[in-house]
């Protein structure tokens, strides 16, 4: 009886320990901007920066593998963060499905580079691993500037 009491004072003591950890870990990857399109363009001109848009869908398995192995990779998150607006929307809902309409989205994940008018710089489909993935941010950014 004195054991199991001890082992639940020893987790009471460790387990706040570990959630405050937890919740205290930044977040390294893609940080996307949660506005609204219209302002995200308004943004990219300040800035003087291309849009990233990521068009997924709820159910589509390489949307989900590129958010979690991709989109939260640190080197990803650095170059995407520092060079592009970030913008991920649901292509069957709100206005996601609207701009889905507007940019012919036949596939998910459709990944668009767009400049701050809206025209899209580069566009490529489906799941990229992190090395691949910043690859593709280099060539819109060469596009863009030429």
């Amino acid at each position: 009886m004195k054991t199991s009491i001890v082992i639940s004072l020893i987790y009471l003591l460790i387990i706040p320990f570990t959630i405050k950890k937890s919740v205290n870990e930044e977040y390294v990857g893609i940080k996307f901007y949660e506005g609204k399109f219209k302002d995200a363009l308004s943004l990219s001109k300040k800035e003087n920066k291309l849009i990233f848009l990521d068009i997924y869908a709820s159910w589509c398995g390489p949307c989900k593998k590129l958010k979690y192995k991709t989109f939260s990779n640190e080197e990803v998150g650095k170059f995407y963060n520092e060079n592009f607006i970030n913008l991920s929307l649901d292509g069957e809902e709100g206005e996601g499905a609207i701009l889905a309409e507007k940019y012919g989205v036949y596939s998910y994940p459709t990944l668009l580079f767009l400049n701050s008018e809206g025209n899209v710089v580069y566009a490529v489909v489906g799941y990229h691993n992190p090395n691949e993935f910043i690859e593709l941010g280099k060539k819109a950014l060469k596009k863009y500037k030429k």
